[in-house]
């Protein structure tokens, strides 16, 4: 088993949710840190774990960012991290991956399925070092967070905030030591 450790600087967490049933506002956090375990013979062993730094949120609109970090949506002093901890990860020939686990936000832990892509480990064109990614999409019920702000219906129909949020996971990581 070989253990990769996440980096941080070419890895990130991504978001998309609709405001006012109009569009889709997107951001993304930074990865904290996490650990892939990847079985080049049995690659059914393969595990993955992801920290998400709740401070780092950033949707392009600063006062936004700082209304996303109350108590309204993230609570971030109470819930300072987003975690996720895979069950199973199925990792198929022409690359693609199904990766279930557990997703921690707001202090509340359900599992979901990321559906994306992976790459084998890899050097890079400096040849000092080995590289494995995966990336992945998943899509929640905000509400099953307990992140309930923008719930109420608005005249005409539709939410302030939309339930459904896509979740994406970009991840490159590097052999252990």
């Amino acid at each position: 088993m070989q253990k990769w450790t996440i980096d941080p600087d070419h890895s990130c967490a991504g978001f998309a949710v609709k405001h006012l049933t109009l569009a889709s506002v997107r951001g993304q956090f930074n990865i904290k840190k996490g650990t892939i375990l990847f079985d080049p013979v049995d690659r059914s062993r393969t595990s993955v774990e992801v920290e998400l730094d709740v401070a780092s949120v950033n949707s392009g609109i600063r006062k936004r960012d700082e209304h996303l970090l109350t108590a309204d949506f993230f609570d971030q002093p109470k819930y300072p991290v987003i975690t996720f901890s895979s069950s199973s990860v199925e990792l198929f020939d022409d690359h693609r991956c199904r990766i279930s686990g557990d997703l921690t936000i707001h202090g509340v832990t359900r599992p979901v399925t990321f559906e994306g892509e992976y790459a084998e480990p890899r050097g890079n064109p400096f040849g000092d070092e080995l590289s494995i990614g995966f990336s992945g999409t998943t899509t929640i019920n905000r509400e099953d967070f307990g992140i309930m702000w923008g719930s109420k219906l608005m005249e005409g129909g539709g939410l302030v905030v939309g339930r459904e949020v896509q979740l994406f996971l970009e991840v490159e990581a590097d052999l252990a030591e």
